[in-house]
């Protein structure tokens, strides 16, 4: 089986943060940094090169692939935020409706900037997503 290939690293999210050439960026990126530490109870840490991941779980799906992802987590790409806090599925539609300015994919969500968007309702979605992922898969605790 092939190993997924991001992964947690050791490098500084500070360091990570401050490459960002975008102002509003680097200010959204420190209020998400916050508000994931909160909802997760888990510190800020690179996952790969360009995503700030919190927490992590392990996941295998019914094809046999299988791996580590952190529970929440974004990456403040030059076109837009991308929010890893959205398990995909119905029941959190209701929330995705009431977000705000954003693009959706599967599962993430784009965003320009932090203010565009609802914060009690992003804060709501990452706690569902956090339920979904604890109810569904295996929460690793460090």
């Amino acid at each position: 089986m092939a190993q997924n290939k991001t992964a947690y690293t050791e490098s500084p999210v500070e360091n990570f943060v401050k490459t960002i050439d975008d102002p509003q960026k680097q200010m959204d990126s420190a209020a998400l940094i916050k508000l994931m530490e909160t909802a997760t109870g888990e510190p800020a840490k690179m996952f790969g090169s360009s995503i700030i991941g919190f927490g992590q779980y392990h996941y295998k799906y019914a094809s046999g692939h299988e791996g580590n992802a952190p529970l929440l987590g974004f990456s403040p790409r030059k076109s837009a935020i991308s929010l890893y806090v959205y398990s995909g599925g119905n029941e959190q539609r209701h929330l995705v409706d009431q977000l705000g300015k954003f693009k959706i994919g599967k599962a993430c969500i784009y965003i320009k900037r932090l203010s565009d968007i609802n914060i009690e309702i992003l804060h709501q979605l990452m706690s569902e997503t956090i339920q979904f992922i604890e109810n569904t898969y295996t929460r690793i605790k460090e």
